[in-house]
């Protein structure tokens, strides 16, 4: 499954398995990328909000160092954070940065909303009665007006969203140049998000999947029918998981970073 390629509107692919980042602990992410890759991920996804890109990019660069992948085998995703959206391609730069490229494969709208930029935290920033900051003058229409003028610079070869619902895209094409690639949302048995999957299929957009084995602290691996599944197959709960989004033609990963995790979820 890593290495099945799946088409993207751009006339590329994505492939069908990688490794998220997401709330890796620190001192794991480096280890967990090079591994990863040693093992046949082929692509990894980052975030500059995770707050880890430099442990990625350390991992990424004794990976190509050992011969163990070229850049060009790869696939590095990213995404642009929610203080960010009036200064996209300044967030892009200091994604790259800390990940050591000079390119990734592909650059997302993390979420759909603008927060304050001067706020009281660089990331989430909060009103006194503990609201999000949110800039409402800033409409996602025109951050991603922003986001397709990056395609002229090489900094990224696609670009797409993140948790858009249908009403977010539906608002969103009339006005686009270039129809996002991906959309990444959460998505898996307990949470499928069928409307969405379905408009964005109708569109030529690519789903792809985040916590495909569930959300934080999720049961879904301990699922009787998933379980007996597993224990029928030979396999690992995690690993049935992963099926259910390949038979759907998501591109699915999960925040892992254990080295036995890795190789059994391939």
């Amino acid at each position: 499954m890593t290495d099945t390629p799946l088409p993207l509107n751009t006339g590329s692919s994505i492939p069908a398995l990688g490794l998220g980042t997401w709330q890796s602990a620190p001192g794991e992410v480096s280890k967990a990328v090079t591994h990863a890759l040693s093992v046949g991920y082929k692509h990894i996804d980052c975030a500059f909000c995770y707050q880890n890109e430099d442990e990625v990019g350390e991992g990424l660069a004794q990976a190509f160092k050992s011969g163990t992948v070229k850049r060009e085998d790869i696939f590095v995703t990213t995404k642009l954070w929610c203080t960010y959206h009036t200064r996209v391609e300044e967030n892009l730069d200091l994604s790259l940065k800390s990940l050591g490229l000079d390119y990734v494969d592909l650059y997302l709208v993390h979420w759909p909303v603008a927060m304050n930029p001067e706020g009281n935290h660089p990331l989430f920033p909060k009103h006194p009665d503990g609201s999000r900051d949110l800039v409402a003058s800033r409409s996602h229409i025109d951050t991603w007006k922003d986001m397709e003028k990056l395609l002229a610079t090489g900094k990224t070869k696609a670009i797409g969203v993140c948790n858009y619902s249908r009403k977010y895209l539906e608002a969103l094409l009339p006005h686009a140049s270039v129809v996002p690639a991906v959309n990444q949302i959460e998505n898996h048995p307990y949470l499928p998000q069928q409307e969405i999957v379905d408009f964005c299929k109708e569109k030529g957009i690519r789903v792809t999947a985040y916590s495909p084995l569930g959300s934080s602290g999720s049961p879904l691996q301990k699922a009787e029918v998933v379980v007996k599944i597993a224990e029928k197959k030979g396999v690992s709960p995690a690993a049935v998981l992963l099926s259910y989004h390949g038979k759907s033609s998501h591109s699915p990963f999960g925040s892992i970073v254990s080295d036995r995790y890795l190789s059994r979820t391939r």
